[in-house]
């Protein structure tokens, strides 16, 4: 049985603090990298090689989560391996955790925490699927999928094998959600193509011998994967019978929101160069929606490079939209949600249309950077074909991108007075997302094709104030993932599912302008149970436990 419905109204006595900010002061949003002097030692191994094999451009997915408990949020990266064994056969190609001892450090503990990994990783999500108080780590990658239980003592144990969790396919990203609302954490696994390193096609120019990624047409599509959780440790793959393996795509990225506020929570999917999904729950199998949702194709009806997606009211509406990103010249589309079951296309009426023409984006996130009570975009940009120069205008290394929201319905493009670091153009794909050094200020790391990862501080000065929950559940999932928050005139839900191939498990993050306190914040919870706090003071992590039954 589904949750009630429990309605969106705006709450009357706290409306004010993000409406009242149609018209906020120009950005002063600033970064910095830190990861050299952070103790970040990272470089994404994907291994090029003349042939020029389509998994190579495609690796980078970033986990931020707080492995060990001690209120800082600590760094996964994923990584490549060899070509054509798909075997870590260097230490250069292990997975690498970092831990935060605070002040903007990270030491390297892959090696006590057991996550070197093996084969050719993809992607990361971070949540705690055992309710047992500490956040677990899936992997993704070509053919092969990790599934590793956070012991509790600083070390990870690879349950894969008994646990149910198959590989087989290029899977290239994942996200933990509770879809039949029963406490326990379930798994969707996007897969992308058909590939093996025997595949041999010559893409590009033959005359000049310039040889290139192939697109993907030349490639046969696959559909994605959905476990449920059984408990004890046990997934049952639930594909075909919850209507998910009969929707054949390009998968790339998802994103999980409950978008008609029914209570259960939806997936989006993104596909390359195919029409994206989306997955309308309705508790006893999904319905694929995307087309009659408005979300299939871009302003122009065309299937384009969908990448990246982040699923949040960016015009704090109290719906969840969809921003996406995709390659040069086709614009990061985004969706705004009507609440009819239904999404409008307000990629050109925002300007991310114009904004983002120029540019190729992989991960993203909606976060407030500014905390001025609008949720910013920021996009972690490069082309995919890394000579890409010699057939178009368009660059392959690019710097990342900030957009800020303006509170009116547009963003606007402050990424040139983010300082100068931020212009360094490098081959960026996936990225997380979180308050790495609980400063109450958003932070991002960031990965890089054959280049140094980077940790971008947020140094803005004169953000405003922030509140960060940190949710518990006790009838919902541990993590209370799919809790929706709302705070005055602002929305958001605990997410760990972000951008490419990555996962932020930090929270739920408000910015709040000037304001000191938070007259009234409500929590609805999976289990359907309504929680409202009164009277919350501004600037601080708060913990909240979801009332016993």
């Amino acid at each position: 049985m589904s949750p009630p419905r429990i309605p969106l109204a705006p709450l009357s006595a706290f409306l004010c603090l993000a409406h009242s900010q149609a018209a906020p002061p120009p950005s002063a949003i600033r970064f910095r990298n830190v990861a050299a002097t952070a103790g970040l030692h990272f470089v994404l191994e994907n291994h090029p090689t003349p042939r020029k094999h389509l998994i190579e451009t495609m690796p980078g997915g970033v986990a931020a989560f707080d492995y060990d408990n001690d209120g800082l949020t600590d760094l996964f990266f994923s990584n490549g391996a060899a070509i054509p064994s798909l075997e870590k056969t260097d230490p250069k190609y292990h997975n690498r955790l970092f831990r935060n001892r605070g002040g903007m450090r990270f030491d390297d503990v892959t090696g006590k925490a057991g996550l070197a990994g093996a084969g050719y990783s993809m992607a990361a999500a971070a949540a705690d699927y055992d309710n047992d108080g500490f956040i677990d780590l899936f992997v993704a990658g070509v053919n092969r999928n990790f599934l590793y239980r956070n012991n509790g003592d600083g070390r990870f144990s690879d349950v894969s094998a008994q646990s149910g969790i198959r590989g087989g396919v290029w899977s290239v990203a994942a996200g933990w959600f509770d879809f039949d609302n029963d406490g326990l954490l379930d798994l969707f696994v996007v897969n992308y193509v058909k590939w093996s390193s025997a595949y041999d096609r010559f893409c590009g120019d033959r005359k000049d011998d310039l040889r290139v990624y192939c697109h993907p047409r030349y490639f046969e599509g696959l559909p994605n994967t959905l476990y449920r959780n059984r408990g004890g440790g046990v997934f049952e793959d639930v594909s075909r019978r919850m209507g998910i393996a009969g929707h054949v795509g390009k998968g790339m990225g998802l994103a999980i929101a409950d978008y008609d506020a029914d209570g259960r929570a939806d997936v989006f999917v993104t596909n390359d160069t195919e029409p994206n999904f989306l997955f309308r729950n309705r508790g006893d199998s999904f319905e694929e929606t995307g087309l009659l949702a408005g979300v299939a194709f871009n302003p122009n009806g065309k299937a384009i490079s969908n990448m990246g997606a982040d699923f949040r009211d960016y015009n704090n509406d109290g719906l969840p939209d969809i921003a996406v990103t995709a390659l040069s010249n086709e614009t990061f589309p985004l969706f705004r949600n009507t609440g009819k079951g239904t999404f409008d296309d307000a990629t050109h009426p925002s300007r991310l249309g114009k904004l983002s023409l120029p540019r190729a984006g992989w991960s993203n996130g909606l976060l407030d950077f500014d905390n001025d009570g609008w949720k910013d975009l920021f996009t972690a940009n490069s082309h995919v074909n890394d000579r890409i120069e010699r057939f178009e205008a368009s660059l392959y290394r690019q710097a990342n991108s900030i957009f800020r929201n303006l509170g009116d319905g547009t963003f606007d493009d402050v990424s040139s007075s983010a300082g100068p670091e931020f212009q360094t153009r490098r081959a960026h794909r996936g990225a997380a997302l979180a308050d790495f050094n609980n400063d109450g200020r958003i932070d991002i790391a960031v990965s890089c094709l054959g280049e140094p990862a980077e940790v971008w501080e947020n140094t803005t000065s004169g953000a405003g104030n922030r509140l960060l929950l940190k949710l518990r559940g006790t009838k919902s999932n541990r993590d209370g993932i799919g809790a929706v928050v709302r705070l005055g005139g602002q929305h958001n839900h605990m997410t760990t599912a972000v951008g490419y191939a990555s996962s932020s498990h930090s929270g739920v993050h408000f910015g709040l302008g000037s304001a000191g306190r938070v007259p009234e914040i409500e929590i609805r919870w999976p289990s359907g149970t309504v929680q409202v706090l009164k009277d919350v003071s501004a600037d601080q992590v708060l913990a909240v436990t979801e009332p016993a039954p």
